[in-house]
């Protein structure tokens, strides 16, 4: 199913991305300076809001995802430079980060806890973590539908879990939350926050 999914990623997010998905992305993305790590680049849809950036370390666990990301690459104002590595164990340096972004990716990767202490790690002091992802709703009915379809999506989806409270999971970790932003009623949010000085 991994090989399948970039296949057919791009096809199923581009009626999202050229609606309001697009906006919020870009939005988010420009606020990122300096040396940027970029956490599950995808197919690359981050890349050509890179404008403010010096240069922009990604990883991607999944290589056919990451294949499906060279012309992105090529088109990039920014350098861009790619690892095909996990948010668990992340290849950098402690304070390596002037920016970290993670955008519709929370919600796959295996221990989003871990993941967190990672990004604080390789994170400068006062380093922005800018976060795009969709979450467990508040809703009570449309909670117990995203727990009741998660085990299937898994399955179809590349590992994503419908019912993941990311918020709940960013709040308790040590960063900082600076701004948080809703979107369709609650199913998406943008969480600006910031490792510690």
């Amino acid at each position: 199913m991994a090989g399948f999914l970039p296949h057919i990623y791009d096809t199923a997010m581009k009626p999202l991305e050229k609606t309001r998905f697009e906006k919020i992305r870009k939005n988010l993305v420009l606020q990122a300076t300096g040396h940027v790590l970029e956490i599950g680049f995808g197919t690359g849809a981050n890349f050509r809001y890179y404008r403010n950036a010096e240069r922009v370390d990604a990883i991607e666990p999944n290589p056919e995802m990451g294949k499906q990301a060279g012309k992105r690459i090529r088109k990039s104002k920014t350098p861009i430079h790619t690892y095909e590595a996990i948010a668990e164990e992340l290849p950098f340096d402690d304070n390596s980060f002037d920016t970290v972004v993670a955008t519709l990716v929370f919600c796959t990767i295996p221990d989003p806890v871990k993941a967190l202490e990672e990004i604080c790690r390789v994170s400068k002091p006062g380093a922005k973590i800018l976060m795009f992802e969709h979450v467990k709703m508040d809703q009570p009915v449309m909670g117990k539908t995203q727990e009741a379809l998660t085990p299937v999506w898994k399955k179809l989806c590349d590992g994503c879990h419908l019912n993941r409270d990311t918020f709940d999971l960013v709040n308790r970790s040590p960063l900082e939350i600076v701004n948080v932003e809703s979107y369709y009623g609650g199913l998406f949010l943008t969480i600006e926050s910031r490792k510690p000085l």
